[in-house]
């Protein structure tokens, strides 16, 4: 099997996730005090940006096996989703509220959408693409 030239979307998708946790650990560095909330919006803009990257990279991908990329990414989907609503509700119930709530919920989206697609793509790269 020949090696395709893919773009780098596990090294982008590992960075975008580091910005994730970066701002998760300033985030919970500073709770239940007030949180200024610039450094975090700062690291999640940032890793949101990388996503959008990440994606528009594989858009770009000729030959490529959606179909194995997009079975396995609903299932994986499936599972981040539920993990990331584990830890929402884990925020929710020790009362976090306002921006930092906010800032949270949208980190928990972006990693959930990132690790899905960092797994599906993995798979997808090894698999044969669909005929034209």
């Amino acid at each position: 099997m020949e090696e395709r030239r893919m773009p780098p979307v596990t090294e982008v998708g590992m960075a975008s996730l580091a910005l994730i946790v970066a701002g998760g650990i300033y985030l919970a560095a500073h709770l239940p005090r007030s949180v200024p909330l610039t450094p975090a919006i700062v690291l999640l803009a940032l890793s949101a940006l990388l996503l959008a990257a990440n994606l528009v990279s594989l858009t770009r991908v000729d030959d490529f096996a959606w179909a194995r990329f997009f079975q396995v990414g609903r299932w994986a989907l499936l599972a981040y989703a539920i993990t990331a609503g584990l830890i929402e509700y884990a925020f929710l119930r020790n009362g976090l509220a306002g921006g930092p709530l906010l800032v949270v919920t949208l980190s928990l989206v972006v990693y959930a959408l990132h690790v899905p697609m960092l797994i599906a793509f993995t798979v997808a790269r090894y698999a044969e693409p669909e005929p034209s």
